[in-house]
């Protein structure tokens, strides 16, 4: 009996040793693990802060891509090859751009550089102005933008690069740009091969999805950046020619300005659009400023209830909050190019959603009938 409680008080020591070993493994196990998530995410972070320019300036090969793909599909089934095509509306585009710098170049350069400098004496006299007819006393003059010649100097030493940073300068932005067209031409001319090469690595049912979510990409971000673009136009050429009628200074930019301004920056861009060339002309004429006011007000209006949704009818309609929220986020991630592709990639992100998204019935919360609610039965497989 002795040798039996022996080797039980064994077998159970033992037994005891096992357990506390296989703890301390799994204890071992887990830390290794936590430090390799930890580490995975500092190594994330980093690749991640390190690489954002080169990842922004993807999304915007990707969203020019997308634009140009179904003028390039359009060329395609005419007989024309598609790397011919896209070829084609790139150096189409280019010559556009280079026309545009030709013709109204220097007329720009000059009302802008003008533009800026007369920007202060313009907030000066329209303050000046509100003060007398409203009986305010906002700050004026000298105290209104308090800039000196020792102010300027310090700027000018602290900002002007030298003669090779202008130079390195260039050369990025060149590089930059031929970036940006090289990943363009191969994004938009080897589409359907990069799509075929990528389904092929997932089952029938999965390249379906695929097939349908790169079809909803194209259509919706191509069609809202093309919709965009040309609604600009129209408030740019609109507005420019109010503005030389009745002879507001620096025409050009500020049409420029409230055309690109109205269309790309959501809910307050309309605001901010209008604002700045309405203190310009209050600034020459403070009638003139009133005239702008309300012609911007009139062409909203046209806008909203004429060309917009003829303009935008195959584009999805995103919530203003949402659109806002999303340029903050594109520019803190991606800057400036993250807060230029952040609309259309959410376009994308809730046409999908709308796609493969189910509905329900509401149920009311006191027991009352359920409202009805549309239901997608037809979701694609």
């Amino acid at each position: 009996m002795a040798g039996d409680d022996a080797t039980t008080g064994s077998g159970e020591s033992s037994s005891a040793d096992d357990n506390r070993r296989a703890d301390l493994r799994s204890l071992r196990i887990g830390i290794l693990y936590v430090l390799l998530a930890v580490a995975g995410y500092q190594m994330a972070g980093w690749l991640f802060h390190n690489i954002r320019g080169f990842l922004g300036m993807l999304f915007l090969a990707w969203l020019a891509s997308v634009t140009i793909e179904p003028v390039v599909d359009r060329l395609e089934r005419l007989g024309l090859r598609r790397g011919a095509g896209t070829g084609l509306v790139l150096v189409g585009t280019i010559l556009f751009a280079i026309g545009f710098i030709a013709i109204f170049g220097a007329l720009l350069a000059d009302q802008l550089a003008q533009l800026l400098g007369a920007l202060p004496d313009a907030l000066s006299r329209v303050t000046e102005w509100a003060n007398r007819t409203f009986g305010t006393n906002f700050a004026t003059g000298k105290d209104l933008i308090k800039i000196t010649p020792e102010t300027i100097r310090d700027l000018a030493e602290k900002y002007t690069p030298g003669v090779l940073g202008i130079v390195s300068t260039l050369v990025g932005v060149v590089f930059q740009a031929a970036t940006v067209l090289l990943f363009v031409f191969y994004m938009s001319a080897q589409g359907p091969q990069l799509r075929r090469t990528i389904s092929s690595w997932f089952p029938a049912r999965q390249q379906k999805i695929i097939a349908t979510v790169w079809e909803i990409s194209v259509d919706k971000a191509g069609g809202y950046v093309v919709s965009r673009v040309i609604l600009a136009a129209c408030s740019a050429v609109a507005t420019g020619i109010f503005f030389l009628v009745i002879g507001v200074p620096y025409w050009l930019p500020l049409a420029i300005w409230t055309g690109v301004v109205s269309q790309f920056i959501p809910t307050l861009g309309t605001y901010l659009a209008i604002a700045l060339p309405a203190i310009i002309a209050a600034g020459a004429h403070p009638l003139d400023g009133v005239w702008v006011v309300l012609f911007g007000t009139g062409y909203q209006q046209i806008e909203n209830y004429i060309l917009h949704p003829r303009i935008t009818a195959r584009t999805v309609s995103i919530h203003p909050a949402v659109a806002f929220g999303s340029v903050i986020v594109g520019a803190s991630l991606f800057g400036a190019i993250g807060a230029l592709v952040s609309v259309p990639v959410v376009a994308v992100i809730q046409a999908i959603v709308e796609t493969y998204g189910r509905r329900y019935e509401l149920v009311h919360e006191e027991g009352g009938e359920s409202e009805p609610t549309p239901e997608t039965d037809d979701q694609p497989n």
